[in-house]
């Protein structure tokens, strides 16, 4: 009889555990989550371009800057999957080098050489065209003559055919919560990244060459760095924003 009534307990509290599971479900998987990288924590946010289509975005309806992420996940509708600030701007928010919206060609390169981290030469480009995605030193991008859908210029480089840029330094003393974007399997999966303290320009880089298996890799910002992701409850606040990047489904 005591066993009879144990084994009924036990498959009572499974039933009940069963059905809570069924009917309080976790909240949606999304394209973030987070890593440790030489005791560094970071969020990465992995986009397979054949199920998401990734675009950027710099100026609304009404002809301003989004300036938000949490302006632009409003006005997106809730079709964003994450956002990310994507390059670097000037006092107006416009983008410092190239941008490319919709195929159309907003800002041109720019090959100016000039003060900060954006003309830390190499700088480079993230662009989509269809399917695919790529980084590319400003210099090889112009070459081979790409059309994309979306692009930004960016800089420096992090990564450019699997090396770190030639100037940035092991463990430099410029300590940043910083953001970037790097490219593998062909350009099929976009890698977005950013800090969750500050680090270094270095450790920054090797997170994308030796952590994320990206040949290439492109810094967007520093200290403006922020990031909406959903399914993670997070909308970082910041500065007025310049273009920002997200994906979306195909």
């Amino acid at each position: 009889m005591m066993l009879s009534l144990a084994r009924a307990t036990l498959l009572a509290g499974l039933i009940c555990a069963a059905t809570a599971a069924r009917a309080e479900p976790g909240p949606a998987a999304g394209p973030c989550r987070s890593v440790q990288a030489e005791g560094e924590a970071y969020t990465i946010c992995v986009v397979d371009l054949k199920r998401q289509r990734l675009r950027l975005f710099w100026l609304g309806p009404d002809g301003l800057p989004y300036s938000s992420l949490s302006n632009l996940a409003e006005k997106q509708g809730g079709r964003l999957s994450f956002a990310m600030n994507a390059g670097m701007y000037d006092k107006g928010q416009a983008p410092v080098g190239l941008y490319v919206e919709e195929g159309r060609e907003m800002k041109g390169v720019s090959t100016a050489n000039g003060p900060g981290n954006f003309h830390l030469k190499p700088n480079g480009i993230f662009y989509v065209k269809g399917d695919r995605a790529g980084v590319a030193e400003t210099g090889r991008y112009l070459k081979a003559r790409i059309k994309p859908d979306f692009a930004t210029q960016s800089g420096p480089m992090l990564v450019i055919e699997g090396q770190i840029h030639p100037k940035i330094s092991t463990d430099g003393p410029s300590q940043k919560i910083r953001n970037g974007v790097g490219v593998r399997d062909d350009g099929r999966t976009a890698i977005f990244a950013i800090s969750e303290r500050p680090v270094s320009f270095g450790s920054f880089a090797r997170l994308f060459r030796d952590d994320l298996g990206c040949r290439n890799a492109l810094f967007l910002d520093g200290s403006v760095s922020s990031l909406y992701a959903p399914a993670l409850n997070r909308s970082d606040l910041s500065r007025p924003l310049g273009p920002l990047v997200g994906a979306v489904s195909r």
